[in-house]
């Protein structure tokens, strides 16, 4: 599976509560960059990169990949230089809160 079909199955693993008052913008800048939408409790994912998204995050894809399935820690990848981030730093923080990563891992 690769991070791009992980990125895809992200919507189905939304909690839909803890994004009930969202409406949010998320670039994965990778190989193949794709982005989600959260927009009040709903998730589409899409391809490509968006104009001006609220927090984009760059990654190498492997790194993503472990990072998404809850494998790798957010902070110790950022502070060890593996994620970098432009924009919403607290959007960026409440990403693992947001999906359950047994259900894209």
């Amino acid at each position: 599976m690769t991070v791009n079909d992980i990125i895809k199955l992200m919507p189905s693993a939304l909690d839909a509560a803890a994004a009930l008052n969202m409406k949010n913008s998320i670039q994965f800048d990778i190989s193949k960059p794709m982005y989600l939408l959260i927009d009040h409790g709903k998730c589409t994912a899409h391809e490509g990169v968006m104009d001006a998204p609220d927090v984009a995050l760059t990654m190498a894809d492997d790194d993503l990949k472990a990072l998404l399935k809850g494998e790798l820690n957010g902070a110790m990848a950022f502070m060890s230089g593996k994620l970098k981030l432009k924009g919403d730093m607290m959007l960026a923080q409440r990403i693992p809160s947001l999906f359950d990563a047994s259900r894209i891992s």
